[in-house]
């Protein structure tokens, strides 16, 4: 016993505070979320929204970021509004409106994405997008309900009923400082009384869009019917409402994408095959048109000469379009013909789009072309279209359902394919950076690492909004609690818990930016020609580019069409550790992956935390967590930093599902979805508060999915390194941590 007496019992004491503990299996509890009763607390962000928005101006970018009036930096922690769950409204009646803005602010949410709105204003039943078909597989969803009249033989006319919830929807948002980023073609589903060629055939309408003349006419129609609108609660038209943070031309929408996944065949014909969105003979007879025309402007009679050549066809015929199976070995006149002539349609299009809605429709808030989401795809040459804006725009998701194959796979292990990488290939030097669309998708044993990885990157990143897709307001009478869809979080327990510790670590700042900022730049060889290069080079199309950079410092392209630089490979590293030092990403060999938060004033383990004891924050730990995986933060309340802070967020959060889910023999999609209410595996064990300065007593009140208090508060038992809370009963996912001095 020398040795207990030479060391000391309470080094010995902590030396067992940190044994790891047994990963066991944690039987699944109710916990249903409930936003109708959600009141006002001490434990919600509303202190980050500064309502009405728009009080400062218009939102302005400036010097690659997003402004207020007033010169302060704004960010947006946002969602996306949909409405395809059953149940579920886009545009809510005035009671839903008022519960769900309250709702929001509380969560931390200071921007939402008007989505969908150019759909008609009834709701149709729609297929899943998951693997399994099975009677009971889900989600069983329908198209939203949108601005747009179903009942006469045009797309033109709005639901005066519908426009106005609108109207009232927007406002009680703006009130409690939330401000609207407008979609104008996203869904739109165009008719004969439209006088649209080939109505019938063509939705989802992509990329004909951009270059159908009565397409592009109806689009400006209904920005300025939608924008030029006047509110009879605001007193503004949509165009003059500073609350109007940015307005969003198309929505994953590019001529260049069809392009490059073949979808410009031109065999979409009644009773045809139809193959994906393929496009109708009459399009594609016009876009070849355009391109001879092109041609003709563009090229030397020679060359054009030369392309019929290539292309098999005689003097005098037009030169066709390839299919992306022809692009591999195409000869280089004419990949990069056809390639400079697609992006000059993107961008006259978007050039002309600009101009009439600054100048004909009176849009001040800033403008965003269209989106980066196909990352299996090169995304460099869209960014020639997108770069003539100020804002950069991505979406991803990790594992999207509509990808078969194996799924519900830990992000957290596989650090060189998260949705980090694939967000940070779209960022340029200059621009302001969004991400508008994104998710861990639903059914997944690991979805609660999304928010605070996301929040804390997007950080380390210097990004600028985020939005989650989606948040699906419920109609009163109707809710049943249980996640409905793969998207919807508004009724994911573990994703609402986490939604106001995710909003304080990016609105607040409290993950630094990185010091350090590596570009690349790409020639004009190099963007052409990673067209076509394979699926084996995603995310980047950029042999030799290091893509553990945007894990360690923030990630640019500085310029496209210059002269090609790539930043030097980092060394290599495990764990990776980010150049402020606040981030850090480990992994066994593509195993046990875990990340952590070190702030001052945020902190976070998400990943197998009973597998990696070790790893811990100065002020958070979790040794003797039972649970294999789980996603913890910590989150200062009053602004102190956390070792002063006496009010606390602490969030424990991992697997969730409905009542009765059953999954497949694979665990990748579910055979049956399930039914209400939502279950959660609680995070059980004891979380150690450290380090808190002067503290004579801690205690934890658990919330439950209204955010309200459920039973006494757990008191914390003194420690060496501090405070030790005991969680897991009741089960919760989220605690207001009190601290006595």
């Amino acid at each position: 016993m020398l040795w207990l007496r030479n060391l000391g019992l309470g080094s010995v004491l902590a030396a067992i505070s940190v044994t790891p503990a047994l990963a066991q299996d944690i039987a699944l509890q109710p916990f249903p979320v409930d936003h109708a009763a959600r009141v006002d607390s001490d434990a919600d962000a509303r202190f980050l929204l500064d309502g009405p928005a728009g009080k400062f101006g218009f939102i302005e970018v400036r010097d690659g970021h997003l402004y207020r009036g007033d010169g302060k930096r704004f960010r947006c922690w946002g969602v996306n509004l949909t409405g395809w769950t059953i149940g579920g409204e886009e545009i809510p009646n005035h009671k839903d409106a008022e519960v769900y803005a309250a709702a929001l602010a509380r969560l931390g949410v200071n921007c939402v994405r008007m989505h969908f709105l150019d759909k008609p204003d009834i709701a149709r039943p729609r297929m899943n997008e998951g693997a399994s078909r099975g009677p009971n597989a889900g989600p069983f969803t329908h198209t939203p309900r949108g601005l747009i009249r179903h009942d006469v033989d045009n797309s033109r006319e709005f639901n005066p009923e519908q426009l106005e919830r609108l109207d009232y929807w927007f406002n009680a948002l703006k009130q409690r400082g939330i401000y609207v980023n407008f979609n104008l073609n996203v869904g739109r589903e165009f008719k004969a009384g439209d006088g649209v060629p080939d109505a019938d055939l063509l939705a989802p309408f992509k990329a004909f869009t951009y270059f159908g003349p009565e397409l592009v006419a109806l689009q400006k129609e209904y920005a300025k019917q939608l924008l030029g609108h006047l509110n009879p609660y605001t007193k503004l038209r949509y165009a003059d409402d500073p609350a109007v943070m940015t307005v969003e031309v198309v929505n994953e929408n590019s001529l260049l994408e069809f392009w490059m996944r073949n979808w410009l065949r031109g065999e979409r014909v009644p009773g045809g095959k139809n193959s994906q969105l393929d496009m109708t003979p009459h399009y594609q007879a016009l876009l070849v048109k355009l391109y001879n025309d092109w041609l003709g402007q563009h090229r030397k009679p020679d060359e054009v000469a030369r392309l019929r050549q290539m292309a098999g066809v005689g003097t005098g015929q037009p030169v066709p379009l390839m299919r992306r199976g022809d692009h591999p070995e195409a000869p280089k006149l004419r990949f990069d013909a056809e390639l400079e002539f697609i992006t000059s349609v993107e961008i006259d299009f978007h050039a002309e789009m600009k101009r009439f809605l600054e100048d004909e429709v009176g849009v001040k808030a800033p403008i965003m072309p269209l989106n980066d989401h196909t990352y299996f795809v090169s995304n460099l040459p869209l960014m020639r279209t997108a770069m003539q804006a100020d804002m950069l725009d991505a979406h991803v998701y990790w594992q999207h359902p509509a990808i078969y194959g194996r799924r519900n796979e830990p992000m957290v292990n596989s650090p060189e394919l998260s949705i980090i990488q694939k967000l940070a290939r779209s960022a340029a030097v200059g621009k302001a950076y969004t991400v508008s669309e994104v998710n861990h998708p639903y059914p997944s044993d690991y979805g609660s690492e999304m928010i605070p990885i996301l929040a804390s990157y997007a950080a380390l990143q210097d990004w600028d909004a985020i939005y989650f897709y989606t948040f699906e307001t419920k109609i009163s009478g109707e809710v049943k609690p249980a996640i409905a869809d793969h998207f919807d979080i508004t009724l994911d327990p573990v994703k609402m818990a986490q939604m106001p510790a995710g909003a304080i670590i990016f609105l607040r700042g409290d993950v630094a930016a990185a010091k350090t900022t590596l570009t690349r730049s790409y020639s004009t060889e190099q963007i052409n020609e990673s067209a076509r290069l394979p699926r084996a080079d995603m995310p980047y199309f950029t042999p030799g580019f290091e893509m553990m950079i945007p894990l360690v410092h923030g990630s640019r392209v500085a310029c496209l069409d210059c002269k090609s630089s790539l930043p030097a490979p980092l060394p290599a590293a495990n764990p990776l550790v980010s150049d402020t030092g606040e981030l850090r990403w480990q992994t066994d060999a593509g195993k046990d992956g875990i990340v952590s938060v070190d702030t001052p004033r945020s902190q976070a383990l998400v990943g197998f935390v009973s597998a990696n004891p070790g790893v811990q924050t100065r002020n958070l730990g979790a040794a003797d967590v039972r649970n294999r995986f789980a996603s913890i933060t910590l989150s200062s309340l009053d602004g102190k930093p956390m070792h002063l802070s006496n009010r606390m967020l602490l969030t424990t959060t991992g697997k969730v599902e409905n009542s009765g889910t059953k999954w497949d023999e694979r665990r990748a999609m579910l055979t049956d979805w399930g039914t209400a209410p939502t279950v959660i595996e609680p995070i059980t064990g004891w979380i150690q508060l450290k380090d808190l300065e002067g503290a004579v007593g801690v205690s934890a009140q658990p919330l439950d999915g209204a955010g309200r208090p459920i039973g006494k508060a757990i008191g914390g038992k003194m420690i060496e390194p501090g405070w030790e809370i005991a969680v897991g009963t009741p089960a919760t996912t989220s605690y207001l941590v009190t601290v006595e001095r």
